[in-house]
């Protein structure tokens, strides 16, 4: 389980304090995908970042399966099971997918191997398994290989911040199939920070982030129909896909 309590995130804004995530409390059980929502610039990406260890709380504790993991750093988190998808992939200019796969697996993988995690996001295996991962492949294909990457890594939580930002239709349509895909074959706990409507019905969770605290959490079927219609529902309807906070 992960279990945050009493969450606050602060930062200067023109020697002002500005405080981000307010007394957020919120616990997230094993096996589960949740889909973290909201209106921009409510706190739902900085969320993301303060579990994984990119920024440091100011205060309140963040605890994996019972251990307190909320001073220990990136690698320490990684290496008790959190992985992180940014908004945007990073390049990695000489590197093939393969070596790439392989390193997020810490071992030699198969081609055979690679080439089933590039399958489950649906990408044709022989056609990507020697490219390099760098600015000839497409802000889709690229959100693909990362997921792949994360899926090599067989952690228990996955974290994908905003995993539609910056691609086109056509690539959010494939990479709604690939989250079904994962939420039929993974066993750790799925957690999205989107504020799209297909990626939310297929939602076991739905946690709702507003003013840097959680308005709502509950069941796919109790919150979806409480966000549709609403003012703040509408509004993340109207944002294009590549917004972030």
């Amino acid at each position: 389980m992960l279990k945050i309590k009493d969450a606050v995130y602060e930062v200067e804004d023109d020697g002002k304090k500005v405080c981000i995530i307010d007394k957020l409390n919120l616990e997230i059980g094993d096996g589960k995908f949740v889909v973290i929502t909201g209106p921009n610039g409510g706190g739902k990406s900085t969320l993301a970042k303060l579990i994984m260890g990119v920024n440091p709380l100011t205060s309140g504790t963040i605890e994996l399966d019972g251990e307190d993991i909320t001073d220990k750093s990136i690698t320490d988190r990684a290496n008790l099971g959190l992985s992180f998808a940014f908004q945007a992939p990073v390049h990695f200019k000489g590197i093939k997918v393969i070596d790439l796969l392989r390193l997020a697996a810490k071992e030699k993988i198969s081609i055979d191997t690679a080439c089933e995690y590039l399958s489950k996001v649906g990408l044709c295996a022989k056609d990507y398994i020697d490219r390099e991962v760098n600015a000839s492949l497409s802000g889709g294909e690229l959100k693909r290989i990362e997921i792949a990457t994360v899926l090599a890594r067989k952690t228990k939580y996955s974290i994908f911040d905003e995993p539609e930002a910056g691609i086109d239709l056509w690539s959010f349509q494939n990479l709604i199939k690939v989250f079904e895909n994962i939420r039929e074959v993974v066993n750790g706990t799925i957690l999205i920070i989107s504020h799209q409507e297909r990626i939310l019905n297929i939602a076991d969770e739905i946690v709702v982030i507003e003013d840097g605290k959680v308005a709502r959490q509950g069941t796919r079927d109790e919150i979806f129909p409480t966000l549709m219609g609403t003012a703040s529902m509408a509004k993340m309807a109207c944002e294009k896909l590549g917004g972030g906070e």
